[in-house]
């Protein structure tokens, strides 16, 4: 007896596999994260990131042009300070390096994309750490990070980011970021809250990128990556004080956090493609185990099929060409 249910049909060609696809990836799905560091004159290639660079300003507008062209929906920056201290201080001088680069990409970019910027301590202070810690240095003292974090908020706003991501895991981050800004004009400012971030192995090459300070770890703040539901409570709470956006991080290994969050949230949830994850694609195919640009494609389409909104990749600029 022959089969009368035949799903193949619909697979038989590109055009049908085209019509009958369940899930798209669009250009302005996608955001580039960038780094940019104070008191180089050349950018500066990242190891365990192959393609990715520290920018110098020039480098950085040229590199977001290329970005906005490609039709990406954003860039978040990240700033990498010549002198660090145990508060981060440089993280809310407005002639710091992430609030100089802000404007730059702000004047740049124009309305072509959604400029943004990382707002957390770790790539600022001095022990590495997302937040101010406490008398002993035994651990962050959440409270006294809020403050840090309220003037970094404002600052970053008043040089021009349009969505600022607040990356550190402090509790009641987002409520007081939210209160910061509005109390100082700026109730248009958008949040991110990176909701359910995870304490990763997957960060490694990051940390290279940011040239992090960082001895020990951060499990005391960021999550175990045993918790599944902890990670829809986390977004939860960050939607009741006011976020604008939910994230989970990473993506590839945390898919069923992303389904949990994604099938509940009344805001739109992105997830990041973090530097380990790419940095394995990069690893494979260079060494001819994998197809570079089917595994791109498939990783991004994967996180996409999860169910996020839009995704921090990479690969965001090249896959973005290849989209188009």
């Amino acid at each position: 007896m022959t089969p009368t249910v035949r799903p193949r049909r619909l697979r038989a060609t590109p055009a049908m596999r085209g019509l009958a696809a369940e899930t798209r990836v669009h250009p302005r799905d996608l955001i580039l994260p960038m780094f940019v560091r104070e008191g180089i004159d050349a950018p500066l290639p990242i190891g365990s990131m192959p393609g990715v660079v520290q920018h110098t300003l020039d480098s950085l507008r040229g590199a977001v042009a290329e970005a906005a062209a490609a039709g990406i929906g954003g860039v978040m920056l990240f700033g990498i300070p010549a002198v660090r201290d145990a508060r981060g201080s440089a993280a809310d001088d407005p002639a710091g390096i992430l609030n100089v680069a802000t404007a730059a990409v702000r004047a740049e970019a124009g309305d072509a994309l959604v400029v943004q910027t990382d707002l957390c301590l770790d790539e600022f202070t001095d022990h590495g750490h997302c937040g101010v810690l406490t008398a002993d240095a035994a651990a962050v003292d959440n409270d006294a990070t809020l403050d840090r974090y309220r003037a970094m908020a404002v600052a970053q706003a008043e040089a021009g980011s349009e969505l600022l991501g607040l990356s550190g895991m402090m509790d009641g981050q987002v409520a007081a970021v939210r209160e910061a800004l509005d109390d100082a004009g700026h109730p248009d400012t958008a949040l991110l809250a990176y909701s359910a971030k995870y304490a990763s192995a997957f960060y490694g090459p990051f940390r290279e990128a940011v040239d992090s300070q960082l001895t020990g770890d951060r499990k005391g703040y960021q999550m175990d990556p045993a918790n599944r539901r902890e990670g829809l409570r986390e977004a939860e709470l960050d939607v009741i004080e006011g976020a604008d956006i939910v994230m989970v991080k990473p993506a590839m290994s945390y898919l069923d956090v992303l389904a949990d969050v994604s099938a509940v949230s009344p805001v739109p949830v992105w997830a990041y493609q973090v530097s380990g994850e790419a940095a394995m694609i990069e690893a494979a195919a260079q060494n001819g185990w994998i197809d570079r640009r089917r595994a791109i494609e498939e990783s991004v389409l994967g996180i996409k099929r999860a169910g996020a909104d839009a995704i921090l990749s990479y690969f965001a600029t090249e896959l973005a060409g290849w989209l188009r």
